[in-house]
């Protein structure tokens, strides 16, 4: 995390750089200082987990009532010294960052096998330095925060960029994290957290002047340095040998600096020493080997450029106008004009060339004489010939064009340069906007076409002026009359496609043309043949459906296909966007394109994912792409399922849901991108996951309804809706019964059994009494609870289930809030080290009335509660039985004769008797149905 090599840079070699603060005394004299303002410290919640969970265990799912406990001291403590914290969690993983992303999850897999392997071989915890955060933390700590009444936030962007923004746009007192990218952003001051002594309030200020102090370069350096040394967008390999040629040729190596050390120090000297003698005057890539990596390169420096801030490393030329880069070195006299004129030295000629007074820039400008008028004319150096040539000045840009003659009129015509034969190209100025746009000879008709360069293929292609707009449109042209036809510009393929103007929209919509009318009509992508067929404008959102040829496939394609998995995905637009706009679309703003086309649902969505107070609901609706992190799961167990499987069937109803648009949502809506870890996934692309269409009573109802609407009785239909996603509409009654906080556990241990065909009734019986248990017991009862060994299996069962309550946050966030989030908060429902006990003692076979501690009320629920969910599997054709009753186990442990260990299903609810875990419903990579092995990376299909 953050800039390779510096945080043991900064603690071995440059300590100084850290100074120990005390948060009290910095508070006091920041109100003293802005009086009426509290001081308040912007918190990196990602960098701070591992260092909130301080209880001992760890490893058997999570002890949640411990962790609000600390949680609320934490909050608890900064609050009596008058110091206000806010909170930032990820929101999404940038794409320049998920490279990184996936090399953490491949390192966490490896880590989680040693745990297991450690499990099984010694029956414990592993010690703290094999510490694994649980699964959800991050989730879950977002609504514990929320409920210690704590600002919390979740960013639309990388997090340490909107920290470190929010720190500097509100003047805070600090940053508190880990991460050594908040020592590289000019920000406000950054505070360690693994430093930090709750008690006294005392933690480390890493200084960032003082580390340019050490390294002899400024602040405005520090972006590049850390480009350099490698960071989470620019692989730390991708500089290797500049480094090392860096160090060969550093003078003041430190023999008692390490190797990284020492790199740090050579790296830091050539930006002071050598590319400080070009700022401002090279280009980058002309001062480092950047090679095909340049755009990634600036792009990383830019990532830590604060709103307002700009790079003494960004250098670039006036556009169109390349001077002679030379000093005044003497005066002449113009022979017209009698009057002393500037002289400077043309390189290539060694020649004097007059100079005349740029009256914005203030510089000096090579002139010639217009054989004309006699006049001096300003003058460019073309960059292929190195000759002058005049330049035209434009009256609203004020920038120098490069003139040409005429032959006809044997008047000068303003130029602009073709990128690929770099020969100058006539250009007419647009009367209503001003600009030149090129101008090229028709072979058949002599006469000048404007022109422009198409961004891909680099070649000019001929334009028409609308005339009601004044707007330039690409012509295609037509095979059969040989004239030219408007185009559309696809932003994600950039190819064109015909268009004509929509009457309702005045907007430019893709056409197929009649022959015989001549007339543009709206194309349809037909997704069976993958054809384009003209068709009628929606009525509400007046828009057509592109059509694009994919070159490898050679043939037409709706919007939307995903041309490396040939898989449809139709994408919904913003319809606050306009075709125009599309167009000319940069690669940053294309992701404003969106999956849901209705900005008023999207808006809602958004805030309640500002405001920590929904899961991944916005992430689908805007980019259909989420990814889940590592979950403590044994890669050798044959017979359980991974969470991401277990699960899936809930996602798929959720995306119809989400992006479906009502009743036939699931056949329309797109796929969803899903980066989801699991054993066997090398994450080298993401799962493309299709909807699965939900079963509703009365039908699947519109975001509209269940997001806005306050009548009476939506409620019901929120209820509804959320059952649907769990394929559980059928027990709604016996569900509805069931008491608070245990109606939502109830109905994810049904939907659990129903899929997982591997769990027992004694796993019932486990999960059951520890939620009775927990009612009753005090944090510090739950703190000094002994179990007896650790069990492999008992661990990821834990992780399961809570997998499953950040599963239930998702569906209620889609389904508008029908439940109570605090229902399913853990620390109501589960408790890691409780829930071992209980399986333990359930696995040993001891009484029920064990189970629940002898407790008479426990014991009525605890049979109420199992009757529940067992009634509701019999529905589904799942009947839970005892370990004992299995008489003929396949290899997995749990295993059952004739019998998978998962009923997910491929476009059904469920699966039949046999079928594995592994295969995939529609839209997903499919996998061989081998039963009872995981699949490696070569199981994947292409």
């Amino acid at each position: 995390m953050g800039v390779r090599g510096l945080q043991g840079f900064v603690g071995s070699t440059c300590p100084h750089i850290c100074t120990v603060v005390n948060f009290k005394e910095l508070a006091e004299h920041h109100r003293s200082k802005h009086p009426g303002c509290t001081p308040t410290i912007v918190v990196d919640a990602m960098c701070c987990l591992r260092y909130w969970y301080t209880p001992e265990s760890w490893i058997c799912g999570g002890q949640w009532r411990e962790y609000f406990s600390a949680l609320r001291d934490f909050v608890k403590t900064f609050t009596a010294v008058g110091i206000r914290l806010i909170f930032f969690f990820d929101g999404t993983v940038e794409q320049d960052k998920r490279d990184e992303w996936v090399k953490r999850r491949l390192k966490n897999n490896r880590e989680i096998s040693r745990i297991f392997h450690y499990i099984k071989s010694h029956k414990e915890q592993p010690g703290r330095n094999m510490f694994f955060i649980p699964s959800g933390l991050a989730i879950f700590t977002r609504f514990a925060l929320k409920s210690l009444g704590q600002e919390t936030l979740c960013s639309l962007q990388e997090a340490d960029y909107e920290v470190a923004s929010y720190g500097l746009q509100n003047n805070c007192l600090g940053i508190l994290g880990e991460d050594t990218d908040y020592l590289i952003y000019d920000t406000c001051p950054y505070f360690s957290i693994s430093e930090l002594c709750l008690d006294s309030l005392d933690t480390v200020m890493l200084c960032r002047e003082k580390l340019c102090e050490s390294l002899d370069i400024s602040l405005a350096d520090l972006p590049l340095l850390a480009c350099l040394l490698g960071n989470d967008i620019i692989p730390e390999g991708m500089f290797e040998s500049f480094r090392y040629k860096c160090l060969s040729s550093y003078t003041s190596v430190k023999e008692n600096f390490d190797k990284k050390g020492n790199i740090i120090l050579a790296v830091a000297d050539h930006i002071s020493k050598v590319l400080r003698l070009h700022q401002g005057e090279k280009k980058l890539e002309e001062m480092l080997p950047l090679g095909p990596n340049k755009a990634l390169f600036y792009k990383g420096v830019a990532s830590y450029l604060l709103p307002g801030q700009k790079s003494p490393w960004f250098f670039q030329k006036p556009k169109g106008l390349i001077t002679l880069d030379k000093e005044v070195g003497s005066m002449s006299s113009a022979p017209e004009s009698k009057q002393e004129v500037p002289m400077c030295t043309d390189p290539e000629s060694k020649q004097g060339v007059p100079l005349c007074t740029d009256p914005d820039s203030k510089q000096g400008i090579p002139m010639c004489t217009d054989a004309e008028s006699k006049q001096g004319v300003p003058m460019c150096t073309d960059p292929e010939s190195k000759q002058g040539v005049p330049m035209w000045t434009n009256p609203e840009s004020k920038q120098g064009v490069p003139v040409c003659t005429d032959p006809e009129s044997k008047q000068g015509v303003p130029m602009c340069t073709d990128p690929e034969s770099k020969q100058g190209v006539p250009m007419w100025t647009n009367p209503e906007s001003k600009q030149g746009v090129p101008v090229c000879t028709d072979p058949e008709s002599k006469q000048g076409v404007l022109v422009s360069t198409d961004p891909d293929s680099k070649q000019a292609v001929p334009v028409c002026i609308d005339p009601g707009s004044k707007e330039g449109f690409l012509l295609c042209t037509h095979p059969e009359s040989k004239q030219g036809v408007p185009m559309c510009t696809h932003p994600e393929f950039k190819q064109g496609d015909p268009v004509c103007t929509h009457p309702e929209s005045t907007q430019g919509d893709p056409v197929c043309t009649y022959p015989e009318s001549k007339q543009g009509v709206p194309m349809y992508a037909y997704s069976e043949y993958r054809q384009g067929v003209p068709m009628c404008t929606y009525s509400e959102s007046k828009q057509g459906v592109p059509m694009c040829t994919h070159t490898e496939f050679k043939q037409k394609s709706p919007l939307g296909a995903d041309p490396e998995f040939k898989l449809e995905a139709p994408i919904c637009t913003n319809p606050g966007i306009n075709q125009e706009d599309l167009v000319n679309m940069e690669p940053e703003i294309k992701q404003q394109v969106t999956m849901v086309s209705d900005p008023e649902i999207l808006k809602i969505a958004r805030a309640h994912h500002v405001q920590a107070e929904s899961y991944l609901v916005y992430n689908i609706m805007s980019s259909g792409e989420i990814e889940c992190s590592n979950t403590l799961e044994d890669a050798l167990d044959q017979a359980l399922p991974s969470q991401a499987f277990v699960y899936r069937p809930v996602r798929q109803r959720v995306y119809s849901l989400l992006l479906g648009g009502g009743e036939d949502g699931a056949s329309t809506c797109p796929t969803v991108k899903e980066w989801f870890v699991y054993s066997g996934n090398p994450l080298r692309h993401p799962d493309l996951v299709r909807p699965l269409q939900m079963n509703i009573p009365g039908g699947t109802p519109s975001l509209k309804l269940l997001w806005l609407n306050q009548d009476a009785g939506i409620q019901a239909r929120r209820l509804d809706a959320l059952l649907g996603c769990f394929d559980l509409s059928s027990s709604r009654e016996e569900l509805q019964a069931v008491e608070n906080p245990f109606k939502a556990l109830c109905c994810l241990l049904t939907y659990l059994f129903v899929q997982v065909d591997t769990l027992c009734l004694e796993d019932l019986h486990a999960f059951i009494a520890q939620a009775l248990c927990l009612q009753g017991k005090p944090t510090v009862q739950l703190i000094d609870l002994q179990l007896d060994y650790i069990d492999a299996r008992a661990v990821q069962l834990g992780s399961l289930l809570v997998r499953g309550l950040t599963t239930l946050v998702l569906v209620n966030s889609a389904c508008g809030f029908p439940w109570r989030m605090s229902d399913f908060m853990p620390w109501n429902v589960f408790d890691g080290k409780l829930f071992h006990q209980k399986y333990l003692q359930s696995e040993k076979g001891c009484t029920v009335e064990a189970l629940v501690e002898q407790n008479r009320s426990r014991l009525t629920k605890f049979h109420a509660l199992k009757s529940v969910v067992c009634k509701a599997c019999v529905r589904e054709n799942r009947r839970i039985v005892s370990r004992q009753h299995w008489h003929s186990p396949q290899p997995g442990r749990w295993g059952r004769q004739g019998s998978g260990s998962h009923r997910t299903s491929s476009g059904y609810s469920r699966a039949g008797p046999g079928q594995h875990w592994r295969i995939q419903g529609p839209g997903n990579r499919q996998y061989e149905p081998d039963h009872w092995r995981r699949y490696s990376s070569s199981g994947w299909s292409n």
